[in-house]
């Protein structure tokens, strides 16, 4: 019997890129959207400029993924090897597109309440959404919450038990935060997840 997740996933009506979710995790990282490049590669945040790798590979959250497995640095062919050490990928939208102009507001009312539902049935300890502007739209479609200004860093919704975390859009079209930001974001996670 298919899961939710592979019921949904088999009715995508355009190329994707899975979900990477099962039960206990520690961390479910949830981006916008997937970019056609990574679609087209197969991996998330597959383009060499993403900062997710390298500030992942950089940061005290992938040690023991990193010690296990060898290796100093992460790289996107390691994806599907998340869960083995606690974490899931997925994303508001499963729809992808060169950037967030390519999304409209009906693809968001429809997938962020079916990330909501991943949510409730995989039920990390945190979800640890890439991007003030991926979260705002999950409250906004997801849970129906009126637009709010938000900031990175830990927040106060719990959804059934996961607490939410909001970490920089690690896309390099982000100038707002550097790569070391990015790294510093994801060692507060692991001091988060600690303190949880």
């Amino acid at each position: 019997m298919k899961t939710k997740v592979e019921r949904w996933e088999s009715e995508f009506p355009f190329p994707t890129l899975p979900d990477y979710l099962q039960h206990g995790l520690a961390v479910v990282f949830i981006g916008i959207n997937p970019g056609l490049y990574s679609v087209a590669k197969g991996h998330y945040f597959a383009r060499s400029t993403s900062r997710f790798w390298p500030a992942f590979s950089r940061s005290k959250l992938s040690e023991a993924m990193r010690t296990n497995l060898g290796v100093d640095v992460l790289l996107p062919e390691r994806d599907s090897q998340l869960t083995r050490f606690g974490f899931g990928l997925t994303d508001v939208v499963k729809k992808p597109s060169a950037n967030m102009s390519g999304l409209t507001p009906e693809d968001f009312a429809y997938w962020a309440p079916q990330l909501l539902n991943k949510l409730l049935e995989f039920k990390p300890r945190v979800a640890c959404f890439h991007g003030v502007t991926a979260y705002r739209w999950f409250l906004q479609a997801g849970l129906r919450r009126p637009k709010t200004k938000l900031i990175p860093g830990a927040q106060a919704e719990i959804l059934a038990g996961t607490r939410i975390f909001v970490a920089p859009n690690p896309s390099p079209a982000n100038a707002h935060f550097t790569p070391a930001e990015q790294t510093a974001s994801y060692n507060d996670l692991e001091r988060f997840l600690v303190e949880s």
